[in-house]
């Protein structure tokens, strides 16, 4: 394991690829987080594609375009944030310029300074519940509502290339989307097979 400082930051245009490759392309990237309080980072192990206007469980359907979707519809590579119930939920926004798509980031597996992701999550009951959801991977690495429209080759929020030898990527359809007609059982949902730090 290497400090986060040392690892390879992904280029800009890394994430420049088609929206389902990207999905399985960042599975084993290394997501770090700069904080007051620390550095924290995680390996990302299972992401969900939204696949824009015509994906009735992406907020930007028929293109919708609200101060909520605004960064989507820039270029790849930025943060966009939103809130669910009382949870961050952290994405990656992928497609080209008006072409709103992106990628949640559902589960990390714990890479750097797992005391700091502890320190926040007090109530996690093992390791491996610290950090396999999309709302606790946020809170155990400190991202919030201030990183929407962020880079992410850039501090104080970006991710690294992995480290992790081959392994092999599952899918499946994706989670707690049931409202929204045939885009429910979309195989988007990708995870890397076996590792315990996925939602599901």
């Amino acid at each position: 394991m290497q400090h986060p400082n040392k690892l390879k930051r992904l280029p800009p245009s890394f994430f420049e690829q088609p929206t389902l490759e990207l999905a399985k392309a960042l599975l084993g990237s290394i997501l770090i987080k700069e904080t007051n309080d620390g550095t924290a980072a995680g390996i990302i192990t299972e992401t969900e594609a939204y696949i824009g206007p015509g994906d009735q469980a992406a907020h930007s359907y028929q293109n919708r375009r609200t101060k909520r979707t605004e960064v989507m519809f820039g270029l790849a590579g930025f943060t966009y944030m939103y809130t669910m119930h009382t949870h961050y939920l952290f994405n990656v926004v992928t497609g080209q310029a008006d072409n709103p798509e992106a990628i949640l980031i559902r589960s990390v597996e714990p890479y750097f300074n797992k005391e700091l992701m502890q320190q926040r999550r007090p109530k996690a009951r093992n390791d491996y519940q610290l950090t396999n959801g999309p709302g606790k991977l946020t809170k155990a690495l400190g991202i919030d509502m201030n990183d929407y429209g962020h880079p992410l080759h850039q501090k104080p929020l970006w991710i690294a290339k992995g480290e992790l030898d081959a392994f092999t990527i599952a899918s499946g359809s994706r989670i707690g989307i049931d409202n929204s007609g045939e885009a429910k059982d979309y195989p988007w949902r990708f995870w890397i097979k076996g590792n315990r730090y996925v939602s599901r």
